[in-house]
């Protein structure tokens, strides 16, 4: 599918790219798709990558700025490290949503948890055989996941995990709002910047998914 495609198919949200990240201007509706323009992003720097020789060859060492994928798609490090840090923080989506099913007292609250973790779980799956098929590895040591946008903290985690009832309600739209805000800025980079075609439609779809569940927690009663 080409990217005008994926823009003509439905109601396009902006996401506007700010000096030091990207920022979302418009929140998705159900049927809404995040576009983002193309031209800018903060470049991250190469991501050294391991490319197997042919047989009898040595294996050679290059950036994933130069490197083009076995079915013959390009990408870059900021497609990369996308990957890497969307991976984490996917998995604290689903860590806190797990929590749901004992500890909220909104029949809704929890369908939403549920539908969460069903999203992401298979999204995971996909971005981990997107490194895997490029020999990349899951985790860089130089990405802090703690800082990543909408991240929650430990003892943010911690004071959801003790809750209960609609203090617990509360507490999971506040902080799943906020982590769905991230993840929608962290897509903005990928959109804008980087060059993997696949990358940037899954990228575009998390966007959308992810401000229609913001505006359905906004909605719920807790």
């Amino acid at each position: 599918m080409s990217r005008q495609r994926t823009f003509t198919l439905v109601t396009a949200t902006v996401v506007v790219l700010a000096a030091g990240g990207a920022a979302l201007a418009a929140r998705a509706g159900d049927d809404e798709s995040a576009a983002a323009p193309r031209a800018s992003a903060s470049a991250a720097p190469p991501v050294r990558v391991v490319q197997p020789g042919k047989p009898g060859e040595s294996a050679r060492v290059g950036d994933s700025d130069s490197v083009r994928a076995p079915d013959g798609s390009t990408y870059n490090s900021i497609d990369v490290a996308f990957v890497q840090m969307m991976i984490a923080h996917h998995t604290q989506a689903i860590q806190m949503a797990a929590l749901a099913p004992e500890r909220a007292g909104d029949t809704d609250l929890r369908a939403m948890a549920a539908r969460i973790s069903a999203a992401q779980g298979p999204e995971i799956t996909w971005l981990k055989n997107w490194l895997s098929t490029r020999k990349l590895p899951e985790t860089d040591p130089a990405h802090d996941h703690r800082t990543m946008a909408g991240m929650q903290t430990d003892a943010d985690l911690a004071a959801l995990t003790a809750a209960r009832g609609p203090a617990f309600d509360r507490k999971f739209v506040t902080m799943m709002t906020a982590h769905h805000k991230g993840a929608i800025q962290m897509a903005g980079d990928v959109l804008g910047g980087g060059s993997d075609q696949p990358l940037y439609e899954m990228a575009n779809e998390m966007a959308v998914e992810q401000g229609s569940e913001i505006r359905r927690l906004e909605q719920l009663k807790v």
